[in-house]
């Protein structure tokens, strides 16, 4: 019995071992399956949100990001492209629909014809009797337009060499520095000026033309030549269009990037409602921007620039059109985040839609100010509860909204400031499309030309003064010795 007892005890303390060691195993697997489990899922998550960035980056457009125009697909971006499709799909034909008044070539006046030639019908269509040849007091006018063909005017100066019958001297006739200069007048050299620098014309496209049109022989290296001496010519002009824009009460500035012989340089744009000017510069830190204002005064509309946090904030506005699409970017997103994207683009929407009844007088600017108080309120509510939420790739957004605080709502208080910074984008366009044609400059001397002639072209169109015209009168007071014409009133 005793030796069963010790035998039954044995047993019990094997059985404890082996219970207690399969307990720690099953203790162990539990472990390595949590933390694996965990490692899943956070692997996932991770992934998960990586797909999320993934598929919004493909999902950006010109609509919900800074992203150009020209860089949307067919049918993507702009609003357009769904209304034009809505359209096809009601069954309405392209151009003008019913009721359109539509556009049509008005006659000149009788003194601004050149040639009129009368036709009269021979013989009656009744009778056959001859007709006389009388005027008619109304009759039926169709003007053709036509372009003579067109020659250069070349002049010939001719130094001559003259014998003195008294000493027996040798003398030449001296020909002017100012026609020895170039062997191009001054109207050819606007009209190239303008061909390339205005027109963005490559200089063998310009050489092309210029044979077809004028039958103008003219070297590739001749209109860089060309281009870099009017760079020079206007230089005191373009420099009178600076102190105007730094001086304005209200200016718009906005950047892009540019290319240099394939180096990266950014271009910068200072645009008032008088005068746009341009600037290249080697990079948009806030040094260099800081110099490139020379001067922190009046008010800046921008975008949230870090480099253009030198200017006081009180004297800012920032542009809510990159807000709007920033919103967009959210709105698109799923979770809280599209909740407080589609908020924030509610707010937004009402408050555009108070400043244009405000800009078409159909609200009093007390009316205005006073529908943006609560606005105010309530769209900076949910930007305080967007940082609170901490919601990746938004809250940090919201966060920096809110550090632009003083300068989101300047056009309440200011009518002249406008809310959104698209006049200087629009004035950056035509050097957007510029580098997408030519991948930019090859020297510091096009840079000067581009930066120049582009200055003179904007505020020339804001100024109401045609260019060709201004052009030659440049180039014709360079020549005459005259005092250059301003370009600014």
């Amino acid at each position: 019995m005793a030796m069963e007892a010790s035998q039954a005890a044995i047993f019990e303390e094997r059985l404890r071992e082996l219970g207690e060691k399969y307990e720690n195993r099953l203790r162990e697997l539990g472990e390595k399956y949590e933390n694996r489990l965990r490692e899943l899922e956070a692997e996932n998550l991770a992934l998960r949100e990586r797909v999320a960035e993934l598929e919004e980056k493909l999902g950006k457009n010109s609509r919900n990001s800074n992203q150009p125009p020209s860089s949307d697909k067919p049918g993507e971006g702009s609003k357009d492209g769904a209304r034009k499709g809505r359209k096809r799909r009601k069954g309405k034909k392209r151009g003008g629909q019913p009721g359109h008044r539509g556009s049509h070539r008005a006659l000149l006046p009788p003194e601004q014809v050149d040639h009129i030639e009368d036709h009269f019908p021979d013989e009656c269509e009744c009778c056959g009797e001859d007709l006389p040849r009388t005027p008619d007091e109304n009759p039926q006018r169709f003007q053709v337009t036509e372009i003579p063909p067109v020659e250069p005017e070349i002049t010939e100066h001719r130094g001559h060499g003259v014998d003195c019958l008294n000493c027996g001297h040798h003398n030449r006739g001296h020909i002017p520095d100012d026609v020895k200069s170039s062997a191009f007048g001054a109207r050819l050299t606007a009209m190239i000026v303008m061909l390339t620098g205005a027109l963005h014309l490559s200089r063998r496209q310009a050489k092309e033309a210029l044979k077809s049109f004028f039958n103008v022989a003219i070297s590739v290296g001749a209109i860089s030549a060309i281009e870099g001496r009017f760079a020079k010519l206007v230089k005191p002009i373009v420099e009178q269009v600076w102190e105007k824009a730094r001086a304005a009460a209200v200016k718009h500035t906005d950047g892009t990037s540019w290319l240099q012989a394939g180096s990266l340089l950014q271009i910068w744009t200072i645009a008032t409602s008088a005068v746009t000017v341009f600037k290249i510069l080697s990079d948009g830190t806030a040094r260099t921007l800081r110099a490139l204002f020379a001067n922190a005064d009046g008010i800046l509309v921008s975008d949230r620039a870090t480099a253009l946090n030198f200017w006081v904030m009180k004297k800012r506005q920032i542009c809510w059109a990159h807000l709007l699409r920033k919103f967009i970017s959210f709105s698109e997103r799923d979770g809280p985040a599209g909740r407080i994207g589609r908020e924030l683009l509610e707010y937004t929407g009402i408050m555009f839609d108070y400043y244009w009844k405000y800009r078409e007088v159909r609200l009093s600017s007390q009316d205005f100010r006073a529908r943006m108080v609560p606005l105010q309120e309530q769209f900076e509510a949910v930007l305080r509860r967007a940082v609170a939420a901490e919601i990746k790739g938004v809250s940090g957004s919201c966060q920096d909204i809110l550090g632009h605080r003083e300068a989101l709502w300047t056009f309440v208080e200011n009518s002249q400031v406008e809310p959104t910074n698209n006049h200087a984008e629009r004035e950056l366009r035509r050097f957007v499309l510029w580098r997408r044609r030519s991948f930019g400059t090859r020297s510091e001397r096009g840079n000067i030309f581009a930066e120049r002639i582009m200055t003179v072209v904007h505020t020339a169109r804001k100024q109401g003064k045609p260019l060709l015209p201004f052009l030659t009168e440049v180039c014709e007071a360079h020549r005459d010795g005259k005092p250059l014409p301003s370009l600014v009133s």
